[in-house]
């Protein structure tokens, strides 16, 4: 069976598979149904003989009780007519010579007795002999004693054929009835799994279609046990379709970094500038950062989009929160923190490092006494099917008004020179969390500081 499904497709391994194991309990169902007629066959028939029997029984006893000879008794017509296929026979066992009376039936001949073997429940024996002209027939016998009057042998016995060709005529109109059930149950499997595989059928075209450049998304309805397939794979599309646009972006900003220090260094040089060469160094170093800065930004991108990545949450925050808190320990800041059990990011450790480190660092330097981090699942409901949890990082430092904190959040800009720093951190979260399909919200603290709030995927 293996052999015959393998390198099958889908379609025809249920369908030979369903055809192989409906004809097997079908023909074994049908052996069963035989067998079981055959033998309800074979005990009417000889309820039938047992009944002839009896009436043979009936015609000794009151011969015996009256003391006189038995006339030949008229069980039923077909004993009467000879060669007919129905036979009785008297034969009386305590005589010097066997007394023997038979039906008319028989017409001069003998039906030999059974051989010896077991009487059932009710005295009778049964068996088959082979009778008049060869016939097979199926036959009972009984012993009666009538005392004085002598022992006596009955026997009963009718053609074995009749039995059997009652037996083959309901063989034929079975096998017949389950053929026709088999071709009904291999028609509706191969429809149903025609029907069932309709689905995957619709996804591969959709496959196809985006292949072929004639769609972007797998489009449609589909049952519940392939929805999830079909959702990972449009994520899986637009993950892709996400990676070529930012590295687009990253080559266009990229090219528009450089093109201010290659003016600068291309005037001085037309200009013959004599310090030239101390332009060239500034503006290479300019363009190195610039470099550095958006080859950073590609890989991150490119792990966001890694698959099968996965971090736990708890011990990388934890071991941020240690560093801080030995880095801002001649303040005296306290960082607390506060998890649901057993989250995990999907993505890189260094990744989610440097989206909370960012938010850390940005917080000490604000904050006056106290940081606290929490982190809890966010509420379900993604139209993507995707999970969330949300960190946030609180401080008790002077906080933004909400027009500050769309500010902060953009590439350079720091809204106090005062403070340490290149204005860079706040942008590269926002677009690290974007490139996982999450985001960073900035809000009001309960501790009255800033709330910075992190939308993460994980599970």
């Amino acid at each position: 069976m293996r052999g015959l499904l393998r390198g099958r497709s889908i379609a025809s391994r249920l369908f030979l598979a369903a055809a192989f194991w409906g004809a097997s309990i079908l023909i074994v169902a049908g052996l069963g149904l035989s067998a079981l007629n055959a033998h309800s066959t074979e005990d009417n028939f000889d309820d039938t003989l047992e009944l002839y029997s009896k009436a043979l029984v009936a015609n000794v006893a009151v011969s015996a009780d009256e003391g006189r000879a038995a006339p030949t008794p008229v069980v039923a017509p077909q004993f009467e007519l000879a060669f007919s296929g129905w036979y009785w026979q008297i034969t009386r066992l305590d005589s010097a010579k066997p007394d023997i009376r038979t039906s008319k039936s028989l017409f001069g001949s003998q039906l030999p007795a059974l051989p010896a073997s077991d009487a059932g429940a009710d005295n009778f024996y049964r068996g088959y002999v082979t009778g008049p002209g060869d016939k097979p027939l199926r036959v009972i016998e009984r012993v009666i004693d009538a005392g004085d009057e002598g022992r006596y042998l009955i026997q009963v016995a009718a053609n074995a054929d009749v039995m059997r060709a009652q037996t083959v005529q309901f063989e034929y109109a079975l096998s017949a009835t389950f053929l026709a059930l088999f071709l009904a149950l291999t028609g509706s499997t191969a429809l149903a799994v025609r029907f069932g595989l309709n689905p995957l059928r619709r996804l591969r075209e959709g496959l196809i279609a985006i292949r072929r450049g004639e769609a972007e998304r797998i489009a449609g309805q589909y049952p519940q046990d392939l929805a999830p397939l079909a959702a990972e794979l449009n994520l899986l599309l637009d993950a892709n379709r996400e990676v070529v646009r930012r590295a687009r972006t990253q080559v266009g900003n990229l090219a528009h970094a450089l093109k201010t220090p290659l003016s600068v260094i291309v005037n001085e040089a037309e200009a013959g500038s004599p310090r030239l060469a101390d332009k060239v160094r500034e503006q290479a170093e300019v363009m190195s950062r610039q470099v550095s800065f958006y080859l950073d930004r590609a890989r991150a991108a490119a792990r966001a989009t890694s698959i099968g990545a996965s971090t736990e949450f708890a011990p990388v925050l934890d071991g941020l929160l240690r560093t801080f808190q030995k880095l801002y320990r001649d303040r005296d800041l306290t960082f607390e923190s506060a998890y649901a059990p057993a989250l995990r990011f999907r993505g890189e450790p260094q990744d989610l490092a440097d989206l909370a480190g960012n938010l850390l660092d940005n917080a000490g330097k604000w904050a006056q006494a106290h940081v606290v981090v929490t982190a809890e699942r966010a509420p379900s409901g993604d139209p993507s099917g995707r999970d969330y949890f949300l960190v946030h990082i609180d401080d008790d430092g002077p906080g933004l008004d909400p027009a500050a904190r769309q500010a902060a959040v953009e590439r350079g800009r720091r809204l106090d020179e005062s403070r340490p720093g290149s204005g860079l951190g706040l942008s590269i979260v926002v677009d690290l969390a974007a490139n996982y399909g999450g985001a960073l919200e900035l809000g009001q603290s309960p501790l009255g500081g800033l709330r910075a709030t992190l939308r993460l995927p994980g599970f």
